[in-house]
């Protein structure tokens, strides 16, 4: 049996240490603030973009580069490995493409390496989630094609619900009219939104005020969950830059379900520039998306 490797993209927001823990390999997508383009080796701290977008500085993403993507399958290919790639959600953005371009590429110029692309149809933690339960079953002895179709069964049933915090942010991505984002900020309007069974971002309803607006983002997992509520090992907490309501978040959690193991991820460059800081969401398993 092949070694393979799992990889991904920063978009699933794992850490550098964990990243290099686990050898896993990760494509960067990109991002720029103003003028300036960050990405693989030149980054920002969390903390530094979304000061910058909090300071009102515009910015922007872009997918991930093929050049990148060849080279980094390259060197796993002549060492052997196959690869298990984990995508952020195509209905997100172009990536998956780049990705898909890329291991064909790399499969034809290796004939003997395999690669697997799979699509999470998710985001940032929920695609993180994903990423650990593949390591898991590695390290239990499976294959990549075992480790790929459990993935892939799981899918339809990790769910990601979030509220934003500022409706700036999703006026200035073209998501939301001026007016109603001037009007929803002063009186305090939190969207709630969820990725649905197809990887895109749709709107589930609003509640004015952060702590409601967490228990609504509760009482939707709740509905969804149905027989997967006794079953999850851990559940996954994604912010933008606002750890101290993730702490409230997670004693509303304890108290509503029990849960007391989380994975907690501070949403990255790519997804925070739409969705902003104070952003806050809950990754569960459920019934339905």
């Amino acid at each position: 049996m092949r070694e393979f490797i799992v990889a991904t993209e920063s978009n699933a927001d794992l850490s550098k240490e964990y990243v290099k823990e686990n050898n896993i390999c990760v494509i960067p997508h990109y991002y720029t603030v103003d003028i300036e383009e960050y990405g693989g080796d030149k980054e920002l701290t969390h903390k530094e973009f979304y000061d910058e977008m909090r300071a009102g500085k515009k910015v922007g993403t872009g997918a991930s580069n093929p050049a990148v993507i060849h080279e980094r399958f390259t060197e796993i290919a002549k060492e052997g490995k196959d690869i298990l790639f984990i995508s952020f959600s195509s209905a997100l953005s172009s990536g998956i493409n780049n990705i898909r371009l890329g291991a064909e590429e790399i499969m034809e110029e290796f004939p003997e390496c395999k690669i697997i692309v799979i699509d999470t149809l998710s985001a940032s933690v929920g695609e993180a989630m994903m990423v650990k339960m593949a390591l898991e079953l590695k390290a239990d002895g499976k294959t990549i094609e075992e480790t790929a179709n459990a993935i892939n069964e799981v899918v339809p049933h990790l769910s990601i619900v979030f509220s934003v915090d500022d409706l700036e942010y999703l006026y200035r991505g073209g998501r939301l009219s001026k007016t109603s984002a001037v009007l929803g900020s002063l009186i305090q309007l939190k969207p709630l939104l969820k990725i649905d069974a197809e990887g895109k971002l749709t709107a589930f309803g609003k509640v004015r005020g952060r702590k409601k607006s967490m228990q609504a983002l509760l009482d939707e997992a709740e509905s969804k969950m149905g027989s997967y509520k006794d079953k999850q090992s851990v559940v996954g907490i994604m912010h933008g830059d606002c750890i101290e309501d993730v702490e409230i978040f997670k004693s509303m959690i304890t108290e509503k379900f029990g849960y007391t193991e989380f994975m907690v991820s501070n949403i990255g460059p790519s997804i925070g520039a739409h969705s902003g800081p104070g952003t806050l969401g809950f990754v569960y398993l459920g019934e339905t998306r």
